[in-house]
């Protein structure tokens, strides 16, 4: 009986033992993950409220619209010129004044230019007695009016800028007796009002600040021819080539509408 009772009892023992299975384990949550995704929540909604107060914020180049295939240009600037009055004087004259400038572009490279420029200053002078009481006259007013053209060439360019060389001839026109008190020129050591020929040999420093407007440096080599001829006072007669400094600073207008024709294949000419 006792041993029957035992058999039963494991019997049911092994029929009520559960079944266990291994648990399933969860992964564990990564903390960085979590923290980053938070935080580029955080700054869209940041952008978004910036957005919504001040606008987007968009680039825009200024100079994507340069192009070098305009037929017309035209600039204005403040000029200034250094000459001599006359052809014996050691003290140099510093005039100031405006030059304005036109162009004619006939290739993709070369064009044609003209310009017109006054200048005015006073100029020191030789000892004279002119003056009233028989004092030296100082600082007389001395003028300049150039009326050139002749050929200009676009060299190295890009968007940003440009570097232009050019070559005109013409005349000048030269005032130099206007405070002389109705005295010959020759007392103070000038010149005569006269009209001379006349050469400017230099360039432009173009930097473009749109597709129209263009801040431009003009340095140039001003030569002059001007004569002296002090009849009937005296028999001297001679002429003298003077060679000075001018520059401007000013700006360039491009007149964009009207274009030339920079293509090789369609006009040879249009590539030089």
């Amino acid at each position: 009986m006792c041993t029957e009772a035992r058999v039963r009892a494991q019997d049911a023992g092994s029929q009520q033992a559960p079944t266990q299975q291994p648990a399933t384990q969860q992964p564990a949550a990564q903390p960085g993950s979590s923290s980053s995704q938070s935080s580029s929540s955080s700054q869209a909604q940041r952008d978004d409220q910036q957005a919504a107060q001040y606008g987007v914020y968009q680039a825009i180049d200024p100079l994507a619209g340069v192009r070098y295939d305009n037929r017309y240009d035209m600039s204005l600037g403040f000029a200034y010129d250094h000459m001599k009055a006359g052809p014996t004087l050691l003290q140099g004259s510093n005039l100031g004044g405006l030059d304005m400038e036109g162009s004619y572009w006939l290739t993709r490279n070369w064009g044609i230019e003209a310009t017109g420029r006054g200048y005015i200053g006073t100029s020191g002078t030789i000892p004279n007695t002119i003056a009233p009481n028989h004092t030296d006259l100082h600082g007389p007013v001395v003028k300049q009016y150039f009326f050139v053209g002749g050929a200009e060439w676009l060299g190295p360019h890009n968007k940003h800028g440009a570097m232009i060389a050019h070559a005109m001839f013409g005349g000048v026109y030269g005032n130099f007796q206007k405070d002389l008190l109705g005295n010959p020129a020759e007392t103070v050591g000038f010149y005569y009002n006269q009209i001379a020929p006349a050469a400017i040999v230099g360039g432009h420093f173009d930097l473009n600040r749109s597709d129209h407007w263009v801040f431009r440096i003009t340095p140039d080599a001003v030569m002059t021819h001007y004569t002296f001829d002090d009849k009937p006072h005296s028999s001297l007669v001679y002429a003298q080539y003077d060679v000075n400094f001018a520059i401007s600073v000013g700006l360039e207008y491009k007149f964009t509408s009207i274009k030339r024709s920079t293509n090789k294949k369609t006009n040879w000419l249009s590539g030089w």
